[in-house]
């Protein structure tokens, strides 16, 4: 009888581990998702598309454009209320908030003023949260209870268009870019403490995320700063390799490079994409350009590779799609949408959510762009990625958030 019992309980624990496993595979903790690839895991593509998606829930949580992030069964959302910056915690099966953190908010000014609200998402790590406001101001906060943890100001310098890197946190590290026009400074700060652990004094940020690389069992923090592609030793933020970027004024690096092993991709607007190798050169690393496509590269946006396949929305607002072993075209599609646009690797298919509301669903194909559905998804701008979740979709606009269910 009791071997019995223990065998029901095993299985019981064995299927809520599973379930919870599951969720974990279906979450977005952070910018471009669980590995800051734009992919995600556990999406089944029905057989036949539906004609429409069901609203489950929408909240209006505030003005912003910082795409929100998924733990399990919680939702963070990054937003602005008047002077204030809010990080809220939702419940992602009803959209209740289970708590709010408020914090005065810089004011922002210049040709950024329309768009008041942060850009920066959130990032959930060792049962904590992380989140950057528009004046560069770190705060975690305890993931559970939304309590204060730590925070820290940085400089008073900004960007032109304000604060909109997202943190990259790893390894007990928060990796942030502080500082404003020709000056600024990469800062590891410890996620427990936020004692800042080392800074690389270089240049300013841009308005793209850093990625993780590892090359020769090093790992780095890949940087997209205002003048130059830079790879960081993680532990010490020692200067590995650079490369110098586009420089033409009015353009901004605002793509998050994009890694494969020691391959980096990287693009920007009116540079099209490229392609680096990073190796270990002697006692340091080198940087080696493999191919340059001139004539696609995205924008706003950060393209995603898929099966050897680069596929983004190019700076003209064309989705296109690149061979990434060689850089050739392979196609990019006949119809218009916007740079400011975000695609997903959801596995069998693409999501694609430009600024204008509209979910598009592709097939990840190298011949030719092939649309399956589409969706409108918002009453408004969505400068946001969706965070594809099992059959949910989270589409975050300029002042809400809702959740959309396939079938």
């Amino acid at each position: 009888m009791r071997g019995k019992v223990r065998l029901q309980l095993a299985l019981a624990l064995g299927l809520a581990l599973g379930a919870r496993e599951r969720i974990l595979a279906q979450d977005w903790p952070q910018w471009l998702g669980p590995s800051r690839d734009c992919k995600v895991a556990g999406f089944e593509a029905p057989q036949t598309w539906p004609e429409e998606l069901t609203r489950v829930w929408r909240v209006n949580v505030g003005q912003g454009e910082a795409t929100p992030a998924l733990a399990g069964d919680r939702l963070y959302v990054f937003a602005r209320e008047g002077d204030e910056e809010i990080l809220r915690c939702l419940d992602a099966a009803e959209g209740n908030e289970l708590w709010a953190h408020r914090q005065a908010a810089r004011a922002v000014t210049g040709p950024a003023s329309p768009y008041p609200g942060p850009r920066s998402s959130p990032a959930v790590s060792e049962g904590k949260v992380v989140c950057l406001g528009v004046g560069g101001a770190v705060t975690c906060l305890d993931a559970a209870t939304g309590r204060k943890v730590w925070d820290a100001a940085g400089p008073a310098e900004v960007p032109r268009f304000f604060t909109a890197m997202s943190p990259l946190v790893v390894d007990g590290r928060c990796i942030v870019h502080w500082g404003g026009e020709n000056q600024g400074a990469v800062t590891a700060l410890s996620l427990a403490t936020g004692a800042p652990l080392w800074s690389w004094p270089g240049e300013g940020p841009a308005y793209a995320s850093p990625a993780l690389l590892t090359a020769d069992g090093i790992r780095q923090a890949v940087v997209h700063t205002e003048k130059r592609l830079i790879g960081l030793d993680l532990a010490e933020g020692k200067l590995l390799w650079e490369v110098a970027t586009h420089q033409e004024r009015g353009y901004w690096n605002s793509a998050t490079p994009v890694v494969d092993g020691g391959v980096v991709f990287y693009t920007g607007q009116g540079t099209g994409t490229r392609a680096l190798r990073i190796a270990r050169r002697g006692d340091g690393f080198a940087a080696e350009e493999i191919w340059h496509n001139p004539s696609l590269g995205t924008c706003y946006n950060t393209p995603v590779l898929k099966d050897g396949l680069l596929f983004g929305v190019s700076d003209r607002g064309y989705l296109f799609c690149l061979d990434a072993r060689t850089g050739a075209t392979r196609w990019k599609a006949p119809a218009r949408v916007s740079p400011f646009a975000a695609v997903v690797d959801a596995g069998a298919v693409l999501f694609a959510l430009p600024a204008k509301p509209v979910l598009a669903i592709y097939k990840p194909d190298g011949a030719s762009c092939v649309e399956l559905a589409k969706y409108t998804v918002a009453d408004a701008e969505t400068y946001a990625f969706p965070i594809v979740a099992g059959r949910r979709v989270f589409v975050r606009d300029r002042g809400a958030v809702t959740l959309w269910t396939f079938p």
